[in-house]
């Protein structure tokens, strides 16, 4: 009878052990899948008085845009549920110039980021829930042969992420004002 008791408690303290690994290598997600993922449009102006610019007809895109002057376009795909946000674009070889991700949390908070398996550099744009542009990070890959990069944080409900480069490219900066697409709440 103890003998039993003891083998099950091995199972169990075997089964706790590989769930754990298996949450915190990130294994779960490919064992899980994150779904397909929701495309919009994101607009971005420098003035609470300019205009409102919009998206090319027929294109899901991130607008920049100076007054009514757009500056860039960017599409995107949405990160709305936790495993989208947990991938993120770490299965992503490349963005073309005119390609990103909106990642949308619960709620604002402080929000940290980190460059997981990732083979290109990128500009982390943290939005809070006024849909004001509040940190800019300029990030690096992770070094060779490294899974994880630095922490990058700033208090957001949204981060966009686009290439390397975009924010400077563009002229968008913290303060700037953002639109979401449809549905994005």
């Amino acid at each position: 009878m103890a003998r039993r008791a003891f083998v099950a408690l091995a199972g169990v303290v075997v089964a706790l052990a590989v769930g754990a690994l298996v949450m915190q290598s990130g294994l779960w997600v490919d064992i899980v899948g994150v779904g397909g993922y929701e495309t919009g449009t994101v607009t971005v102006t420098d003035s609470d008085n300019a205009t409102p610019c919009t998206a090319p007809p027929n294109r899901t895109a991130v607008s920049a845009c100076d007054g009514s002057r757009t500056l860039a376009t960017v599409d995107v795909r949405i990160a709305a549920n936790y495993s989208q946000r947990y991938t993120g674009l770490s299965d992503t070889e490349s963005l073309g110039p005119d390609e990103g991700m909106l990642f949308v949390h619960g709620e604002e908070d402080v929000q940290t980021y980190v460059m997981r398996d990732m083979d290109f550099a990128l500009d982390i744009i943290y939005i809070d829930a006024n849909r004001t542009i509040t940190t800019i990070h300029h990030a690096p890959p992770p070094p060779e042969g490294e899974r994880y990069s630095e922490r990058y944080s700033g208090r957001a409900k949204y981060v966009l992420e686009v290439n390397r480069g975009w924010a400077n490219r563009t002229g968008v900066g913290v303060g700037d004002t953002v639109e979401l697409p449809d549905g994005v709440e």
